[in-house]
């Protein structure tokens, strides 16, 4: 099937199976009441969304395409709050994904590359708590969700410390051994690098195979489908669960097909919200749509749009299960926010014609790599009255420490 065609099919099941959130009345209350809770109060869940490598541009063409110029806004783009932050590296003004999620989950800034540790030459030689395992330490349940492979350098920075983001099956046995991460959703766990100046060597025997067998012993349930994942959740009890639903990062979502055997990623997001909710005492989520940055690596907008579509329908899942009970509405502190943007996307036209849904802008690039521009950061609930300011990416751990009950 044509990209073009299957991006129109995308627009239509978009229109029909996309849940009405709220109606415009129940949105002005809404927004009355995330005010009063964005100022006072403590979160007893924490859910963390991060398109990666999105620009604002990226918005607005996704927007165009779903729902035209003068319709509605994407589902993030309706929380409350709204700030943007700087995104540099320690050793570099325009950041990788593993230096910005690490000053997400440490609130420090690291080197490229590096995942929430501080080295020495190719060796850890400083580990800051994260986010997610201090959640883990008050007793919540913690989940990682992800398109790439589950050890990519996003996910690995609240789970894992590394000295580089290509050690990833020791990225892998660290989330299922040392941090024992409850909720593991993505792509398969990486190899370790054979490049010798990663230092990866210095993880001997990390064989994938023998991970998910401890993975088991220890008692996660692995699961490689969709339905498999389902019906873990549908057995309506509290497990540890390991989602390893591809060989590597997960199919692009203009090129699945109607059958494919891997969930979406607003598929992966509502299993984890149904089994982490199980914890009394609250939880920690990280929800990533990975492949936005590669999209736009690639400088394909097709891509980009996929990508960009299924994760505003995670969102949206998320945003259901908020408003489902006003006590989570009042508990939880959701935010969006891109850890970078990708490709210097522009839109350069249409100039002199309005687009219609299930039109695509005309894209323009400055490159196929990452850029320094600031990132928008959308949020609602606990603490979220703090995060509607220009900031630094390690702002937000704060934000989030400091508010989590």
């Amino acid at each position: 099937m044509a990209t073009k065609s299957y991006l129109k099919m995308l627009v239509l099941a978009a229109a029909v199976v996309t849940p009405m959130i709220q109606t415009d009345a129940a949105e002005a209350g809404d927004r009355k009441e995330a005010k009063r809770h964005s100022e006072h109060g403590k979160a007893r869940n924490i859910i963390f969304m991060v398109p990666d490598g999105m620009g604002l541009s990226n918005v607005t063409a996704a927007r165009i395409f779903l729902n035209g110029p003068d319709g509605d806004r994407l589902s993030f783009e309706k929380l409350p709050v709204i700030g943007y932050q700087s995104t540099h590296a320690a050793n570099s003004t325009i950041t990788d994904s593993a230096a910005a999620a690490s000053a997400w989950a440490t609130g420090e800034k690291f080197f490229n590359n590096v995942v929430s540790c501080h080295t020495e030459g190719t060796v850890c030689v400083d580990s800051p708590k994260t986010i997610l395992e201090m959640a883990r330490e008050k007793g919540k349940a913690t989940g990682l969700v992800a398109t790439s492979t589950i050890t990519h350098a996003t996910p690995a920075a609240f789970g894992a410390h590394v000295n580089h983001r290509n050690c990833e099956a020791e990225i892998g046995r660290q989330l299922v051994q040392e941090t024992k991460v409850d909720v593991l959703l993505g792509g398969n766990i990486g190899k370790n690098s054979t490049n010798t100046a990663y230092n990866c060597a210095q993880y001997p025997g990390q064989d994938v195979a023998a991970i998910i067998a401890e993975a088991k012993e220890d008692g996660y349930v692995h699961v490689t489908t969709a339905s498999e994942m389902h019906a873990v959740t549908a057995a309506d009890d509290t497990v540890k669960i390991l989602g390893l639903f591809s060989s590597g990062g997960m199919t692009p979502e203009h090129l699945r097909s109607a059958d494919s055997a891997e969930p979406r990623l607003p598929e992966m997001t509502k299993v984890a919200l149904d089994i982490l909710e199980e914890d009394k005492d609250g939880f920690f989520l990280m929800v990533e749509g990975s492949q936005i940055d590669w999209a736009s690596h690639d400088n394909d907008a097709a891509y980009q749009l996929g990508e960009m579509i299924a994760f505003n329908e995670a969102v949206e899942e998320v945003q259901a299960w908020i408003n489902a009970h006003p006590a989570r509405r009042n508990n939880t502190l959701l935010i969006v926010a891109g850890d970078h943007e990708t490709g210097g996307h522009a839109i350069n036209g249409p100039y002199g014609i309005l687009s219609n849904p299930g039109d695509m802008v005309d894209p323009g690039w400055t490159s196929t790599n990452h850029t320094a521009v600031d990132t928008v950061v959308w949020s609602q609930g606990p603490g979220s009255a703090n995060l509607g300011r220009a900031m630094d990416n390690t702002d937000i751990f704060k934000v989030m420490k400091d508010i989590m009950k």
